[in-house]
């Protein structure tokens, strides 16, 4: 029986997810400020508690990697037990749900699954490789979809893939892409692509009018420093946010993210003339400031005092 054919299944609460309904940019909006996504695995139910807890903007529950094939229907079991429980508490709070891919055995039930917890915040899609698969999970749940670009089809097809009804954000997976481009890891050559990837997938967002691209994992979870240097680049780069595999990478990424001292008295001197002599153009310190850094120097001043 398919998830839409089963008369105990219901939809979530659904979005008009046509890309220009106020609804729709509604939620991707609301996004903006989402840096941090936590994966929890969906055997390891009990940390998701914790995973909020540790601060994460946003909460993943992983069906897909993190679950060997035989402990899948397992998984969904818990899920939904849990889900239940934490309804009847009244302690639920919405996390997103990364599901199995679309040519999978696995895809059905993961929707069924979905249609039967209403409150869900959204679903990652795994190895998204066509606009047909985020469009048949925004049909049968009415929830956002992430896409996570795994493959060459995927990256290639990239461009199909944001147009699709419901698509609001890309991810990707960056082990599963250099296998597949038989790209080897942690060489020079690695970085050089998966800031190509970056580029295309930050580029395609932003003429799609999506969120801007979530990074991707770092693996290395004892390893701050070169997290902090991996979040730096990709936010300099303009992406919105990165997933993050252990409750400790989140306070890194967030402190990553936050300015210098030095970035914010340039920021309040450039603000400070401009509101002082009016123009559109002048220098502070011997730089040349024109309209993009005065925009800049504001938004960075607001998003201080919003945090």
């Amino acid at each position: 029986m398919s998830p839409s054919s089963n008369p105990s299944a219901h939809k979530n609460t659904s979005i008009d997810t046509n890309i220009e309904s106020p609804s729709y940019r509604a939620v991707i909006k609301s996004l903006a400020d989402t840096k941090t996504w936590l994966f929890v695995p969906a055997t390891r139910i009990d940390r998701v508690e914790k995973a909020f807890a540790s601060g994460a903007d946003a909460v993943i529950v992983d069906l897909e990697d993190a679950v060997a094939q035989a402990d899948k229907a397992q998984a969904r079991a818990a899920l939904k037990a849990y889900y239940a429980a934490e309804h009847e508490a009244q302690s639920y709070r919405p996390f997103w749900l990364r599901i199995n891919q679309a040519s999978s055995a696995e895809f059905a039930k993961d929707l069924a699954l979905c249609q039967q917890l209403p409150k869900l915040a959204g679903v990652l899609l795994a190895k998204a490789e066509q606009a047909a698969d985020i469009e048949k999970v925004n049909q049968e749940t009415g929830l956002p979809v992430i896409a996570v670009i795994e493959n060459a089809i995927g990256l290639y097809r990239a461009d199909e893939i944001a147009k699709a009804r419901g698509m609001v954000a890309f991810s990707y997976g960056f082990l599963d892409l250099c296998n597949d481009l038989q790209v080897q890891v942690g060489t020079a050559s690695a970085d050089i692509i998966a800031n190509q990837i970056r580029y295309q997938l930050i580029l395609t967002s932003k003429v799609h009018q999506l969120l801007a691209p979530i990074d991707s994992v770092y693996a290395d979870f004892d390893d701050s420093a070169g997290l902090h240097k991996r979040v730096q680049l990709w936010s300099q780069m303009g992406m919105s946010g990165m997933l993050c595999i252990h409750p400790k990478q989140v306070d890194i990424v967030k402190e990553a993210l936050q300015p210098t001292e030095s970035e914010i008295e340039f920021a309040q001197r450039v603000v400070a003339e401009y509101e002082r002599s009016g123009q559109a153009i002048f220098k502070v310190d011997g730089n040349m400031v024109d309209a993009p850094v005065i925009e800049r120097s504001h938004q960075l001043l607001l998003n201080r005092l919003s945090n």
